[in-house]
Formats: structure tokens, sequence, C-alpha cells
């Protein structure tokens, strides 16, 4: 197993196994840190329209072509659909415009970002309190709406099937490779396989030793759907994290496997998660880290490592979105039905 640093789509389009995750990065330091991760071999770059980044995203991946450091089909490059983009309406621009600030002929990979639609509103004609969830954001348009009374997603009424549908059109299109979704339940994706044309090429979810998605993971398998884990570290410096919180990377298990394989406890986890076939986006904003993050390839868990690591399981979300817990289409009810 070392040394094989892709997995094949089900299309046959490649994939790296580890992708950078830019998700939090500052915006003044993004393309110089794309550019960093493509030097040291990385391939695939995940981003988003959320993460208001694509612009330096797409800096960082046309540099490297005009140096001929890489060729476009070399990198592979998923971006998403926001909530607000949900309407079949709004897709193809969505799509278009993503193309426009990624600088890019087609996205490799496009994610619909949640099964969760929400209205959009622009920030001048919005009168509600959009709270403390959401991030400084360069579009005029609101990112998280919500009844500041209720403090509720302002949710929009169109079906994430009609949502995917649409985007299978980008694939006819040629605007986008490949499409799947990202926080989705089982029922769910059951339902786009069923009711669309195009089957989920992947799905990204969180993903890490604290919540180790066994069912969900042989479940996309065993349909040809891969998987990418994003928070593969359980999201240690997210804004909301209980005082106290321990990392997952000082987690007794990780850190005695750390020491006996002379790795790092990060490059354990990500280990740990290519084994199983999955694809994992850590962020980085050192290229330090950004180099041993990519440096997963030369070693191997042995089944007991697996094992030890698999059991650490707590069904714990660091991303559990409960801020849309009142949506028609939240996907982590445990009694989810439509």
């Amino acid at each position: 197993m070392p040394g094989n640093k892709y997995l094949r789509l089900s299309n046959g389009a490649k994939m790296g196994l580890i992708g950078l995750g830019t998700n939090g990065i500052p915006l003044d330091q993004t393309t110089k840190l794309i550019e960093e991760a493509i030097h040291h071999g990385y391939r695939h770059i995940d981003s988003a329209w959320l993460y208001q980044n694509e612009e330096e995203v797409g800096q960082a991946i046309n540099n490297k072509i005009k140096e001929q450091v890489i060729k476009r089909e070399d990198v592979c490059v998923t971006s998403k659909l926001w909530n607000i983009f949900h309407n079949p309406d709004d897709v193809r621009s969505a799509c278009k415009d993503t193309l426009k600030r990624l600088n890019l002929d087609y996205i490799d990979l496009y994610l619909m970002h949640s099964p969760m639609g929400y209205k959009k509103f622009s920030k001048q004609n919005y009168d509600q309190s959009e709270g403390d969830i959401g991030m400084a954001s360069r579009s005029d348009l609101v990112e998280f709406p919500r009844y500041s009374d209720t403090d509720t997603p302002i949710a929009s009424d169109f079906d994430y099937v009609d949502t995917w549908k649409a985007m299978e059109k980008l694939v006819d299109e040629g605007l986008v490779k490949n499409i799947g979704v990202s926080n989705f339940n089982r029922f769910q994706i059951e339902r786009v396989c069923k009711e669309g044309k195009i089957k989920p090429a992947l799905l990204q979810i969180e993903l890490h030793p604290y919540l180790t998605q066994v069912e969900m993971v042989e479940f996309c398998h065993k349909r040809g759907i891969a998987v990418t884990a994003y928070s593969p570290f359980g999201s240690p410096a997210r804004q909301w994290k209980p005082e106290g919180e321990k990392p997952i990377t000082a987690d007794p298990a990780i850190t005695e496997i750390s020491a006996e394989l002379g790795r790092s406890p990060f490059q354990i986890i990500l280990r740990y998660l290519n084994q199983r076939n999955i694809i994992a986006i850590p962020k980085s904003a050192t290229p330090k880290n950004i180099q041993a993050n990519m440096n997963v390839f030369d070693f191997v868990l042995t089944d007991q490592h697996m094992k030890r690591i698999d059991d650490l399981n707590k069904d714990f979300r660091a991303v559990d979105w409960k801020w849309d817990l009142a949506h028609k289409y939240f996907p982590y009810d445990d009694n989810y039905t439509e």
C-alpha cells in the first residue's frame, strides 16, 4: 500500500488521497500556501463558495500552470454549491461565477455543500440578524440567513433532488467533470441515486478517529461512491470548541502509535484514513505542516493499529450543524425521514 497516493472515482478520474483543505486559511496567505502545497506534491485542492477564497485558489493554480510546474489536468479542484443557491435556476450561474473566480474552464468535482437550502438575500435587503455563525464575506449575499426572533434558518422550499438534477446539467455541459454531495445522510444519498441520472461521485463528510463513520463509508463504497474526510483532526481550532477539550492528536492510542512508528499524530490519523480508502483534506497555514501531511505514503499501520484507532469512535461531531437543527432536511436526525 505505501506509494498509492491516488484514488479513482467511479468514472475513472484520479483524485489525490491527500488534498489541501483551504477553509479558514487567511486570505492573504492562501495563494502562497497553495503554491507551496503544489510544490510538495499536492494535486487535490478543496475549496467552496462559502470559504470566499476561490480567487486565491485559482490564482495559485494558474501561477503554477504558467510556471509549467503542473498542467491543468494534473490537479483536481473541488468547489461547492452553497445553500443559498439551491434554486435550480441558480445552479448554473453559481457554478459559472465560481469558474470565473477560479479563472478555470471547468471544475473537477462540484459538491452540493449540504442538503439544506436557504433563501437568498442581498445584504442590502436583509432585515434579520445573521448571528455569530458565518465568516467575513466579500459577497453581497447573506451566507447564513436566519430569523432573528427564533435564531432558526430562513429555509428555502427547494428539494435537494431538484438541485441535484440541475447540477447534472453542468456535467452535460462540460462545466464540471464530476458531481457529489457533502453532509448528506444515507436516506438522502439513496434518494439522489434513485431519482437522479448521475450517481454522486463522492460524499464529503466529517470523519476522524472520534467519528469513524464505519457504516456510512461501507454504504458508499458498496455503491462506488468515494468518501472524503473533512476535519480529519476534529477541528481543534474551531471557535466554538468547549474549554478544556483535548485534541484527538493527544489521545493516548494515537500518541503511542505515533511514538512506536516515529511519525507525528497527524500523520498517523491521515494514514489511518487513507488505509480505509478515504480521501483526507487536512488544512494547515504553515509550509512545514503542509509538507508533513503529504508524507504518509511510506509507512503502513498494522491491523492492530487500525483496530485500536477504530475503537476510539465516540460518534463525536466537531461540526454538528446544530444551527440548522430546525431545517426539514437536517441530515443528522437519528430518526430522519421525509
